[in-house]
This record gives C-alpha cells, sequence and structure tokens, in this order.
C-alpha cells in the first residue's frame, strides 16, 4: 500500500466547512485541490453553489471548477474522467491529490469505478424531457419499472435525472441499465492511489441546519436572486436543466416562474439544503474505512484550525505526511 501515491478525499455534508479545511490543509502539505462538486463546475452559478471567493481560489486554485456553461450536459461518466486525468498532472508534479466536496456519486465512482457505459445523446436526452414536461417523470419511472425493475426499484420516481439516464441508455443500448452494469467496471482511483477519506461529520444535527440556514441567507444577501435571475433570463435555459435542479437555484427559479414568493422561496430553499444533507451524511456513514471527523462539540461549531489539526493527525497516523 504504501508504494502506491497517496491521495486525500475531504467530503461532508453542505455547509460542514469543506472548502476552509482544504485551504488549510495547503499550508501544512503539498496538495493541489480538486473540486467534487455537480454545481460548482458551472459558470456563473457562483454564489448559490458556495464557491470560493475570487481572492481565495486566485491563491488557491481549484480544478474542475467553471468548466460547463450551464447550459451543456456534464455527468459522472465526466467528472471521473477529468478527476482522473487531473490527479495524474498532480501526481507528475510531485503534489497529492486533495479532492473536496459534497457530491457523493462523483466521490463514490471515482474511488469505486465506472461501469463502461455510453455517453449521452442530445437528442434522446431531449425527448425525454419533453415527455416528462407533458405527462410527468411517474410516468417515465413507470416505463423505466418495466424496462429495467432492478434499476427502477433503486430509486425513487422524483429521482429524474437518474430515471432519464436508465431510459437514456436503454434507448441508445438496448439494453437494461442494471445489466450493463454488471458486466464489467473499469477500476477506481483505490487501485491506483492509496486514499485517505476525511468526513465531517456533525455531532448536533440542530447546528449544522442553522449553518446552512445561516449561509443561504448569507447567500441571499450577497446577491444570489439576482444571479439566478440573469440565468432566469437567459433563452437557453430551463428549469429541466440539472445545472438548475441545484437546492437554491431550483427554488428560487420555480418564484421567478411566479410559483410563490420570495419567503416561500428561501425557506423551501434551505429545507431542500438541508435534505441534502441528510443525504450526505448517509452516504458517509457507509463510506468504507472513512476517518470521521467532528465539526461540533455537540454545543457549538469547532473552529477550521481545531479541525485541520485533527486531520493533520489522522494523515501522519496514516504516513501520508
Amino acid at each position: 500500500m504504501l508504494l502506491k501515491p497517496p491521495a486525500i478525499f475531504i467530503m461532508g455534508p453542505t455547509a460542514s466547512g469543506k472548502t476552509d479545511l482544504a485551504v488549510a490543509l495547503r499550508a501544512h502539505l503539498p496538495v493541489e485541490i480538486i473540486s467534487v462538486d455537480s454545481a460548482q463546475i458551472y459558470k456563473t452559478m457562483d454564489i448559490g453553489s458556495a464557491k470560493a471567493d475570487p481572492s481565495v481560489l486566485e491563491k488557491h486554485p481549484h480544478a474542475l471548477i467553471d468548466i460547463r456553461d450551464p447550459s451543456e450536459a456534464y455527468n459522472v461518466g465526466d467528472f471521473v474522467k477529468d478527476a482522473r486525468r487531473q490527479m495524474k498532472d498532480i501526481r507528475a508534479r510531485g503534489n497529492i491529490p486533495l479532492l473536496v466536496g459534497g457530491t457523493m456519486m462523483y466521490f463514490k465512482l471515482l474511488f469505486s469505478g465506472l461501469s463502461d457505459l455510453p455517453g449521452g445523446d442530445p437528442v434522446i436526452r431531449d425527448n425525454l424531457l419533453r415527455r416528462a414536461t407533458q405527462h410527468g417523470w411517474e410516468s417515465l419511472y413507470e416505463e423505466l419499472m418495466r424496462l429495467d425493475p432492478e434499476t427502477a426499484r433503486k430509486l425513487h420516481p422524483n429521482h429524474s435525472q437518474r430515471i432519464q439516464r436508465a431510459l437514456e441508455v436503454i434507448e441508445i443500448t438496448g439494453k437494461p441499465l442494471s445489466v450493463l452494469q454488471a458486466k464489467g467496471v473499469h477500476k477506481g482511483v483505490q487501485h491506483d492511489y492509496r486514499v485517505e477519506s476525511l468526513a465531517l461529520i456533525s455531532g448536533n444535527r440542530q447546528l449544522l441546519h442553522q449553518r446552512i440556514e445561516e449561509r443561504f441567507r448569507q447567500m441571499m444577501a450577497r446577491g444570489f436572486l439576482g444571479e439566478v435571475r440573469a440565468l432566469y433570463e437567459r433563452d437557453d435555459l430551463s428549469a429541466d436543466l440539472p445545472s438548475l435542479r441545484t437546492a437554491g437555484y431550483r427554488q428560487i427559479w420555480q418564484h421567478l416562474d411566479g410559483e410563490f414568493d420570495i419567503g416561500e422561496a428561501v425557506n423551501r430553499a434551505i429545507i431542500a439544503s438541508r435534505q441534502l444533507a441528510k443525504k450526505q451524511l448517509t452516504w458517509l456513514r457507509k463510506w468504507p474505512d472513512a476517518n470521521q471527523i467532528l465539526i461540533d462539540d455537540g454545543e457549538q461549531v469547532l473552529s477550521c484550525e481545531k479541525i485541520c489539526k485533527e486531520s493533520l493527525k489522522i494523515l501522519s497516523n496514516h504516513r501520508i505526511l
């Protein structure tokens, strides 16, 4: 294991301080940061995706930020390919890849491996989106249940992006997604790197909820409504795009569509962000050999300095330092 080059994963729920920790570790380790965030890949989606300030990014560059326009598709297969290339380049420079973010599916398939699946087809995807608009995602879910019940049973009828992808694969290949996934998997980075995973965990869920609410209200104060309005006014964007189904963007877009007032939109966005955090924590509990790090002591949030110190201790014990 020690012959493999090291890599570090920093994972955690939204608003847990992942970016702050990654930046802090750069003062102690020869690391370069790779973002693992399905919203931060998009240009002009800055406030709502919680990108670091431009001054921070200038000093501490993050790979895989601002690499797509919100109108463009980007899937987990694209991410795995891009992340592996970035990791290889970082190792060639003699540094350690430090991957940080909260998109747990990206982490999982990068770590464990990716099935040999076809790329996306924009014509098929647009047709599926039109059908969903006309008949609802539940009708497409019922279709998936007929064509690929094994995949459908793993999904909820509201998992629109994953339902769309599963039906897209069937139409392209003529085979169920579950069959293709069982055929073989490209090996994950666990085979090439000695990965140490740092999982930021809250000991007091209420404190995390408060932190999520405070951060979102700060986003609104910084001009998040204007950011979404600029996207809303573009002719080439719609609420069905993956970029705009992100928590926060979706609810503010619905407000601009006249579905509810801004106060209700903010409340719905906070609830959606809390639900996202719950899903992320569920992923983290199942993550193999994750080093869990508490971000609070049950009564108050710990300082980044303390969290960084604990992280360095873990990395030292695992001979990363």
